[in-house]
C-alpha cells in the first residue's frame, strides 16, 4: 500500500508533467517549442555567417555541413513536434476571444508551412545534385531526386524567402 501511494505520488506525477493538460503545456511540448526556436535562430545566423564565407576559410566546407546536419534534425523533431500536438490534448483557449483563436490558428499553420518548407528546399538544395546529407558522421540521408545544376535554382529561391542580403 505505501508502495502504491508512493509510486503514484512521485512517479506518476512527473510522468504527468510531462505531458500537457487543459491548462498548460507540459515540459515536452515546452522543450521542444524553446529549443527549436532557439536552434531556428542560430540556424537564420548560421546562414548569414555562411554567405560572408570565402573559399579559402577554414568554414568553407564546415559551415554547411553542420548547417545540414542541424536542418536534417530540426525537421526530425518537426515532425514529432506535430505528431505529438494531434495525439496530446492541447490547453484550453477559452480565455481567447473568437479573433483571437482564428488569428492564433493562421499563425501557428503558417509557421509549421514555412518550417516545412524551408527544410524540405534545404534537403533538395544540399540532396539534388546526387550526394547524400551526412547528419554528423551518424547517418546519411540519401537523395530522393538528381539533377545536376539545379541546386543553385534553388539556394537562390531559399536565399528569396530569407529576404535580402
Amino acid at each position: 500500500m505505501v508502495l502504491r501511494v508512493f509510486f503514484e505520488k512521485t512517479v506518476m506525477t512527473r510522468i504527468s508533467a510531462l505531458r500537457n493538460s487543459k491548462t498548460q503545456y507540459g515540459l515536452v511540448t515546452r522543450i521542444v517549442h524553446w529549443g527549436m526556436a532557439v536552434a531556428i535562430f542560430g540556424m537564420f545566423g548560421l546562414g548569414l555567417w555562411m554567405r560572408g564565407l570565402d573559399y579559402y576559410s577554414p568554414w568553407y566546407k564546415t559551415g554547411p555541413d553542420l548547417h545540414r546536419s542541424i536542418g536534417v534534425v530540426l525537421l526530425v523533431i518537426l515532425i514529432f513536434r506535430l505528431l505529438w500536438r494531434l495525439i496530446e490534448q492541447q490547453p484550453s483557449e477559452d480565455h481567447l476571444k473568437p479573433w483571437e483563436r482564428t488569428i492564433s490558428l493562421i499563425v501557428h499553420r503558417g509557421f509549421y508551412l514555412i518550417l516545412f518548407t524551408l527544410m524540405i528546399a534545404g534537403y533538395l538544395i544540399s540532396t539534388v545534385d546526387g550526394r547524400p546529407i551526412d547528419v554528423f558522421g551518424l547517418v546519411s540521408v540519401p537523395p530522393v531526386i538528381e539533377r545536376k545544376g539545379l541546386e543553385d535554382i534553388a539556394g537562390g529561391e531559399e536565399l528569396e524567402m530569407l529576404g535580402p542580403g
